[in-house]
């Protein structure tokens, strides 16, 4: 029987992955290693896609841990580069506008436990710098204050970029980088683990159909190839997802293969392209995109597409067509800022100011924050984004 690993409340609205299976060879290889890891209190950094499990496998890190503290997830870049030290390191009352009285931060309500810091690569470069002290003395110290605290909390960190390319880039400092980087854990994309993709779909029918009042579903032999050949850009959260549909449009205890609402779905009989090339086209809505920008015909389309516009002319037109091209892409690349930056050939920096710009990001305090240090929402609660 394969293990499974998810969420303690299923419920949860996430754009994260909410539950991970150990059927593959290649997940039960990373579940081994993960709990050797687990043993000690090694620093470990979790690198993969979005959507792979990057959290459940720090949550079972934690657990398979023995220490007795909380498990604490904080989202780097669910904070402004203002606040993030305060929101990390805590301060005293007084410390800045706003400060009405002394608050700990992450660090220290994880004492004894495990702090998950997701997307670290969104760190400023100021706040690298801090990161590194207090992981190599153990303290932190509050904005306002000069006493140091001292702090027992593993860390393990998490992100779906590459930060050996980042550091020499200069977007990420080399000495924190080999400080993350003392017990590493790559999360491999789901299609690259097939046997987990039927074991995952099992347990979203399980639990949906629940909710849905269903019973006795089942995956149709067809619907069972199709999952198998599809190459899952958004891994383990599109499948939940592919499932959740099919259960609501789907007739019958049977789920069919037209009942999946897959995205560039492959037709059965045709090989698995390679995904794993950073060249590979992502895959929009309705198919794969061709990534050749000169093509006649696409650019031909193009033409045809702005002499209307010109024809109609639309107030601000120049930021209308930036708009649909930011937002088109965001879409192509599921809502992914790293792909997205790069289908455009922008800096993520860049593309952060556009989807700002054009209101394609939430407000801060619309993003996930796990558990506040203070108790003040659920460890669970998230809002999707």
């Amino acid at each position: 029987m394969s293990r499974l690993l998810s969420l303690p409340d299923p419920q949860a609205l996430s754009i994260r992955a909410k539950a991970l299976v150990f059927e593959d060879p290649a997940s039960k290889a990373l579940l081994a290693k993960v709990e050797r890891i687990a043993a000690s209190d090694a620093t470990v950094l979790i690198t993969g896609e979005t959507g792979t499990g990057k959290e459940l496998i720090a949550r079972h890190v934690h657990t398979s841990s023995g220490r007795q503290g909380p498990f604490l997830a904080v989202n780097c870049g669910a904070f402004s580069d203002t606040m993030i030290e305060a929101e990390l390191f805590g301060h005293e009352a007084g410390a800045y506008t706003g400060a009405t009285q002394a608050r700990s931060g992450w660090f220290e309500a994880a004492h004894q436990g495990t702090l998950f810091l997701d997307e670290v690569g969104d760190l400023p470069m100021s706040m690298q710098v801090k990161l590194l002290r207090v992981l190599q003395e153990r303290q932190v110290v509050r904005i306002g204050s000069r006493k140091s605290i001292a702090v027992d909390v593993r860390l393990v960190a998490a992100t779906n970029v590459d930060l050996a390319r980042a550091v020499e880039a200069g977007h990420f400092r080399r000495d924190l980088f080999y400080r993350l980087n003392i017990a590493s854990l790559h999360l491999p994309p789901l299609a690259q683990r097939p046997l987990d993709i039927l074991a995952l779909a099992h347990h979203f029918i399980a639990i949906y159909a629940q909710r849905l009042g269903l019973s006795n579903v089942r995956l149709s032999q067809a619907a069972q190839a199709q999952l198998l050949t599809h190459h899952w850009p958004g891994n383990i959260r599109e499948l939940e997802n592919v499932i959740h549909c099919a259960l609501i449009v789907g007739k019958g205890a049977e789920i069919q293969a037209d009942a999946l609402s897959l995205r560039g779905a492959i037709p059965l009989g045709q090989a698995l392209p390679d995904f794993s090339s950073r060249e590979t086209a992502p895959v929009a809505p309705n198919g794969p995109v061709a990534t050749v920008p000169d093509s006649p015909d696409g650019t031909q389309l193009l033409r045809q597409s702005l002499r209307l516009l010109f024809e109609q002319g639309p107030v601000e037109l120049f930021s209308h067509v930036e708009r649909e091209l930011v937002t088109a892409a965001f879409e192509v690349c599921h809502f992914n800022q790293v792909h997205t930056s790069e289908l455009l050939g922008i800096s993520r920096n860049v593309l952060r100011t556009q989807l700002k710009r054009f209101g394609l990001l939430p407000e801060r305090g619309a993003r996930r924050l796990h558990a506040r240090p203070n108790g003040q929402s659920d460890p669970f609660k998230a809002l999707s984004i």
